[in-house]
């Protein structure tokens, strides 16, 4: 029997995926984009966000240069927007210190903020050829059904023994086609539900196959009830115009635009008149809905307040009409906010 990644190498040749946007380039500029841009986000939703971020930053030293509220805005809907401040800290690291050069070795790319080990091995194996195991969660999926490994992936233990099975598997040539063939056999057949094990290239040596159980393989993450949590967010108006907050660099939403959030108690007109100094002339109740995050459910009750002319703009606040918002670095359930006023 041939040896698994000479079998992977050869399906992926055939049946992987030559034509995404970052394929076809050894540039690691454009593969580290890719990269960041794929983690814990489907390749569908990757594809226009990232040929609108290489139109506006081509290079590593267009995205160093930039405004960080600029890289947030076109980032803006893709979610986990530790990402994108991480990759324009990056970026400026690399101008910095390695005179704008993108670092070939796998160690040098894990020191960059927001790369880690499997990410760093992906971008050194596909620009530049160095020999690395990667270990996403398809390749995660790929190897603990191929090895019978039971247990949450994410559990410490389980990831080591998941490693070791990742190096061992490693060829010694063509690592460039076997890393987009791991990625690719998890996207494309090892799915998590419904696989095309017939289709699968390492089939008749894999556990999870043989023995029936690709239902139980990897372990699902341990069910927990998600915490809720509810909030007011206020949309302040003043001719023609919207209020928006920048929020604070860590945390949620970090170094977004959003707005101004009280608890579900609170009286909102007081805070617009006490905190704000703001007079608010009239407020509506909108339509209550909720956003999702990985570890918490977010309940929005928003208020639409129409306030008297201003006197003041404080620090950290902008005014810009709904149209000019929505080009603003803005959280989604914002934006979608946003996109629903209605002045007339």
């Amino acid at each position: 029997m041939k040896s698994f990644a000479s079998r992977i190498i050869r399906w992926q040749q055939r049946h992987g995926r030559h034509a995404l946007p970052w394929q076809s380039t050894r540039d690691p500029y454009r593969i580290w984009l890719s990269e960041v841009m794929l983690q814990q986000t489907q390749v569908a939703t990757v594809i226009p966000y990232f040929e609108r971020f290489v139109a506006r930053f081509p290079d590593l030293a267009a995205l160093a240069a930039a405004h960080e509220d600029d890289v947030l805005a076109l980032w803006s809907g893709l979610g986990y927007y530790s990402r994108a401040r991480n990759l324009h800290a990056a970026a400026r690291t690399i101008a910095e210190c390695h005179d704008g050069m993108f670092p070939a070795a796998a160690d040098a790319i894990a020191q960059l903020p927001g790369v880690g080990r499997s990410t760093a091995a992906a971008i050194a194996a596909l620009a530049f050829g160095q020999r690395g195991a990667i270990l996403d969660g398809n390749v995660k999926r790929v190897l603990a059904r191929h090895g019978g490994i039971a247990g949450w992936p994410g559990d410490k233990s389980v990831e080591t023994a998941l490693w070791r099975l990742a190096e061992s598997h490693l060829p010694r040539n063509a690592i460039e086609a076997y890393t987009q063939g791991m990625m690719d056999l998890g996207a494309l057949a090892c799915t998590r539900s419904r696989p095309a094990c017939p289709a699968c290239p390492v089939n008749t040596d894999c556990i999870a196959f043989t023995q029936h159980r690709t239902a139980e393989l990897p372990t699902p993450r341990p069910k927990k009830a998600l915490p809720e949590k509810q909030v007011l967010m206020l949309l302040l108006l003043d001719r023609g115009e919207l209020m928006l907050e920048k929020r604070p660099a860590r945390g949620i939403w970090g170094g977004l635009w959003s707005l101004p959030e009280l608890t579900v108690d609170a009286d909102a007109a007081a805070h617009c008149r006490d905190r704000l100094g703001f007079t608010p002339l009239a407020q509506q109740a909108l339509p209550q809905f909720s956003h999702s995050f990985t570890h918490f459910k977010l309940h929005i009750l928003p208020i639409q307040m129409q306030l008297a002319p201003r006197q003041i703009t404080l620090p950290g606040q902008i005014w810009l009409a709904p149209a000019d918002a929505l080009s603003a670095a803005l959280p989604t359930p914002v934006r979608k906010l946003v996109a629903q006023l209605d002045l007339a």
